[in-house]
């Protein structure tokens, strides 16, 4: 039997269900919250429910908005004859972090996985062609993740992409800045190589 109240209990079992917080991180959440103003835990509460409420889907490409277009889609000064296809929202936020990359974006929702049941159908894609029907882009950068299913997701977009009038590029893969060669996976060391390319 847990000597914690059950209100603190379903709280830090609640907060335990968001992705990488365990179960000490979500106890020290809780404590917190339960030493907090009434005030501050309301405008939490409060921002958490617009959340959910305000934010949405991007029609255009699938990234988050609170209103019709997303403020990538409607920058009407970015290059929009570059499309970035990525697996999800968050992969956004780190390319647009990272810098460089002033181009559109098309979030996929995921990546094909027969395993997890996840088919062309539940991504998408579809939207990706009507955009691409549009004729106003030139490259399709497919920045999925390294993984089995993020190349599968690559190779079968690459595949459907094959005999249209555009770029299809991959991301680049190898070892991170700052790494060091001794301390990198076998993987990653066959993949740099593969992607070198010549200085200029």
């Amino acid at each position: 039997m847990s000597p914690l109240p059950k209100a603190l209990e379903v709280a830090i079992a609640e907060l335990g269900k968001l992705p990488g917080i365990g179960r000490r991180s979500a106890e020290r959440m809780a404590f917190a919250l339960l030493q907090a103003e009434k005030a501050q835990v309301a405008e939490l509460s409060d921002a958490l429910v617009r959340l959910r409420e305000e934010i949405g889907t991007c029609p255009t490409c699938g990234y988050f908005t609170d209103a019709g277009e997303c403020p990538i889609c409607s920058d009407r000064g970015r290059d929009r004859t570059a499309l970035c296809v990525v697996e999800r929202d968050l992969d956004v936020v780190a390319i647009e972090r990272a810098g460089g990359f002033r181009g559109m974006y098309h979030v996929l929702g995921g990546v094909l996985s027969p395993l997890k049941g996840v088919t062309p159908e539940d991504l998408n894609i579809d939207m990706l062609f009507r955009r691409l029907d549009g004729g106003e882009f030139r490259e399709v950068i497919l920045a999925t993740s390294p993984s089995v299913e993020g190349d599968a997701t690559a190779l079968y977009l690459s595949n459907l992409l094959a005999d249209r009038a555009l770029s299809v590029t991959r991301i680049g893969r190898g070892v991170p800045m700052g790494g060091s060669l001794d301390l990198s996976d076998a993987g990653t060391l066959r993949l740099a190589l593969e992607g070198r390319r010549t200085i200029d």
